[in-house]
């Protein structure tokens, strides 16, 4: 846990990196009726058929987006008794993440990339289940959100550079997207920098969030077979590795960290077995489809 002398200056760090992020934002300032095809609703001639991985990728997405009050519960609930910047980005964070799923299903819909009443229910079961989480420190959440949150920068560059060669709307509005998902990671992976820095021997609380990451989309009953269907689309274990991962781990400088109990030490070490585990496993893999 941070020292009881030293949750001044992390309260005034963290009140500096949320009014950055408030300011970043209102340069960014969108609104999703700017980003939708509206001609694609009277024009069946203009709808764009879009590949099986791309539609699964804004649908999956979408229906991830869609579980924003469940989310919402969950982190409000963590951060009611820890330091106030911290609280207060949660109402920030909800303003500028619910355009999401709204702006994605109005796509799938006006493009008739999906069927209705298929979404309709899919939407039902998302929302049915829920989501929840067995993090129970604040610093564990702040590093499980960093890292949904950098994976989902990256996932919707990298399917919006699919989507270039269909549908360049679709392509600007997942790159607007992704600058939202920028700012929310940038303020979780400063809030991750300002605690390490203050005490390395958090670095326990993150580790079995590395470990064990799952992103929240994990509840849709068929999350895995749509993963895999989306790798067609830009996006899989390697990019999860190589863009996510490690680029946290240099963020945080996981390597040169001193914690100083043994638990924390321990951390340390499992983090950097752990992704060098997944390296080789996945550089195997990489390996076995080349000689395919």
């Amino acid at each position: 846990m941070i020292k009881i002398g030293n949750e001044i200056s992390l309260e005034k760090r963290m009140r500096e990196i949320h009014e950055r992020h408030k300011l970043q934002v209102e340069k960014q300032a969108w609104n999703y009726y700017d980003y939708m095809p509206w001609e694609r609703i009277t024009t069946k001639e203009k709808q764009i058929i879009l590949p099986e991985p791309l539609v699964t990728a804004v649908e999956t997405s979408m229906l991830t987006e869609l579980n924003l009050p469940w989310y919402t519960t969950y982190l409000a609930d963590m951060f009611k008794n820890g330091i106030s910047p911290l609280q207060e980005f949660i109402y920030d964070w909800v303003s500028e993440e619910e355009q999401h799923s709204t702006a994605l299903e109005t796509y799938l819909v006006l493009n008739g990339s999906v069927e209705k009443n298929k979404l309709g229910a899919l939407k039902k079961d998302m929302l049915v289940a829920g989501w929840d989480s067995t993090l129970a420190h604040p610093v564990a959440v702040m590093a499980y959100t960093s890292i949904q949150e950098l994976a989902t920068v990256v996932f919707y560059r990298n399917i919006a550079a699919t989507a270039r060669g269909y549908d360049t709307e679709l392509e600007k509005l997942l790159v607007r997207l992704a600058d939202d998902e920028s700012l929310h990671y940038a303020f979780y992976n400063q809030a991750i920098e300002a605690h390490l820095e203050l005490d390395p021997d958090l670095i326990y609380y993150i580790a079995p969030v590395i470990k064990n990451f799952k992103m929240p989309g994990q509840v849709l009953k068929d999350f895995d077979e749509r993963m895999k269907i989306i790798e067609g689309a830009g996006y899989g274990a390697d990019e999860y590795l190589d863009q996510v991962l490690e680029k946290l781990l240099i963020r945080w400088k996981v390597a040169s960290l001193t914690p100083r109990t043994n638990d924390g030490r321990k951390a340390k070490e499992e983090i950097l077995t752990y992704v060098g585990k997944l390296k080789r496993i996945n550089n195997r893999f990489k390996m076995r489809r080349k000689k395919v």
